[in-house]
């Protein structure tokens, strides 16, 4: 019953306020060690993981009978994961610390942003919600 009552578009905005959440941790950890010599910054990509997750949610086709179907295959909205890799595009300081301060403030502003935005759509994906169940606003 739950499945049918949320969307793909409700599991996604999910799964995208979960990972704007582990993508703060990263970076606010980044810049906690911007002096910490040898100290190598850390990323996240869940938008390759969503698009990973949402084609494989389409199933490219394939005909399921069953949400296991998913599970087996370790894909859906359900089970996305994202792998947590070293920043690779920057050059180490003397210190061998790869944190650039200021780009990070620059991420955690972005990261901000595109949270408060799910978040906002989330709500209003419930308001509707909320407002069919209360046959169109009344009590």
């Amino acid at each position: 019953m739950a499945d049918k009552l949320f969307d793909k578009t409700t599991a996604a905005l999910g799964s995208s306020l979960n990972f704007r959440q582990l993508r703060h941790n990263l970076i606010t950890s980044n810049i906690a060690n911007a002096d910490t010599p040898g100290y190598k910054a850390l990323r996240v990509d869940f938008e390759k993981a969503m698009q990973d997750a949402l084609d494989t949610e389409g199933n490219n086709g394939i005909a399921t009978t069953s949400r296991e179907h998913y599970a087996q295959g370790g894909g859906g909205l359900e089970h996305v994961d994202a792998e947590i890799y070293q920043e690779p595009d920057f050059s180490p300081s003397n210190d061998l610390n790869t944190v650039n301060v200021e780009s990070e403030m620059t991420k955690l502003s972005e990261n901000q942003i595109l949270y408060d935005a799910a978040t906002r759509l989330l709500n209003k994906k419930f308001g509707l919600l909320r407002y069919a169940i209360t046959e169109g606003g009344k009590l």
